[in-house]
């Protein structure tokens, strides 16, 4: 590709083992550390830093510093949909890690992916608001319809202070696990938090895991209809 955007140079910077392994720890939308990411890397401190310098440069991570740490995050939501994709690529053409676990079953049901919820659940959500036209989807994208509005508002999420943002109120993430989609964007970002606010679900402590109380999932299957 002799012009345009240079994709070989940022598919580098992601598909290194190491690096990858950091930048699926990033996706749960928390600020880490070198040492955490090293030892998610299974790498040395030394090692990490110089795979996030890297990243740093190519504008894939940003660092934030905070006393005397200095922590990164991913550079945008963009980072975590494009890594979603190459997981669900990778999970299609059967490269899977050897290493699997009881975790494995708890992520695919209900993750973070960096701040909206994905895994099973997160594709009923998107699939139960399109059913109940709460959003429609077309060439433009993802938007929410007027009955989606009424929904927002009664749901009790501030859409205007979500519109002041830069960020879209909508937008489509293919889930990796799912092979569907899940609902990202703003808006996304409110539903998962307002889930926790009514103590439907909560987040595991140093995991992407977001666990469901029977409550919680029963009142959450009523929400999308299922």
């Amino acid at each position: 590709m002799k012009e345009g955007p240079d994709i070989a140079r940022v598919a580098a910077l992601l598909g290194d083992p190491a690096r990858a392994n950091m930048l699926t720890a990033l996706m749960g939308g928390k600020a880490l550390t070198a040492t955490e990411l090293a030892q998610e890397a299974g790498v040395t401190p030394q090692t990490a830093s110089s795979h996030l310098a890297k990243l740093e440069a190519g504008q894939i991570v940003i660092p934030r510093k905070q006393g005397r740490h200095r922590y990164f995050t991913l550079s945008g939501p963009d980072i975590v949909e494009a890594l979603e994709v190459m997981m669900g690529i990778a999970n299609r053409v059967g490269h899977n890690r050897v290493r699997t676990g009881p975790k494995d079953p708890e992520l695919r049901h209900a993750r973070v992916c960096y701040d909206h919820l994905a895994g099973d659940m997160g594709v009923a959500l998107f699939d139960g608001l399109s059913k109940r036209k709460l959003i429609k989807t077309d060439l433009n994208g993802v938007a929410l319809t007027d009955a989606g509005v009424d929904f927002a508002n009664g749901f009790g999420i501030d859409l205007d202070g979500l519109r002041q943002n830069r960020r879209p109120l909508c937008r489509e993430c293919l889930d990796w696990s799912a092979r569907q989609s899940h609902l990202a964007g703003s808006f996304g970002a409110a539903l998962l938090d307002r889930f926790y606010d009514l103590g439907w679900a909560r987040r595991m402590t140093e995991s992407r895991i977001v666990q469901f109380s029977p409550k919680g999932e029963k009142a959450f299957r009523e929400l999308v209809g299922d």
